[in-house]
């Protein structure tokens, strides 16, 4: 692993032991940003996506009053380019996850999210009720030119009680605990798209 990309990693995981989430500017660089856009939205095109839900298994719902976005889960040995060389990014950061802060991370799960405009994610927690695995939550915005006024903000739920609004800018990473911090997604007045998974626990 690069010596930079090292050195970024030690300021994410500082500021997650210290306030519980982290938040990394330039995560992709803008090739990998404009790749990675446009293969969601290809894969957008050719019908891939479903409209997201909520629960697990038999819970599982489609409710539009909590969650009006777009999912496609992804497949770690995808053969879209722009994707392995997402995961191959994930998987530095898992590794040095667990050689820093012993986390026992064993994998990870991810879908590509588009939120048409206007539509929302209520306040929610990453975690299943039977299902325990979610360590980190992690959000890689992939919209290009975004500015503040089209909203689409996610606001994170600290627990000193405050809350935290972080705009969806292209390329910037979020990470923080999915078992402790509850979150929402505010609507935004054109398309918002991300990647959003979880590094998992055995």
């Amino acid at each position: 692993m690069a010596t930079p990309l090292m050195e970024i990693f030690d300021t994410l995981i500082d500021n997650i032991t210290e306030q519980g989430y982290g938040i990394l500017d330039n995560f992709l660089n803008p090739s990998e940003l404009k790749s990675l856009s446009q293969t969601l939205r290809q894969r957008h095109s050719d019908g891939a996506f479903k409209t997201a839900g909520i629960g697990q298994g038999s819970e599982h719902q489609v409710k539009a009053g909590i969650r009006g976005d777009h999912i496609l889960w992804l497949n770690e040995h995808s053969t879209y380019p722009a994707e392995q060389a997402f995961f191959e990014k994930i998987n530095d950061l898992i590794q040095y996850l667990n050689r820093t802060c012993f986390l026992g991370l064993r994998d990870f799960e991810f879908h590509y999210a588009l939120y048409p405009v206007g539509t929302f994610y209520k306040r929610h927690l990453d975690r299943f009720r039977h299902d325990s695995r979610r360590k980190m939550s992690v959000i890689c915005y992939l919209n290009e030119n975004w500015e503040p006024t089209d909203g689409g903000e996610l606001v994170v739920y600290l627990s000193n009680g405050e809350s935290l609004k972080v705009s969806p800018i292209g390329g910037r990473l979020v990470c923080f605990e999915a078992d402790k911090l509850e979150h929402e997604v505010l609507p935004a007045t054109r398309e918002r798209l991300s990647l959003t998974g979880w590094l998992r626990t055995y």
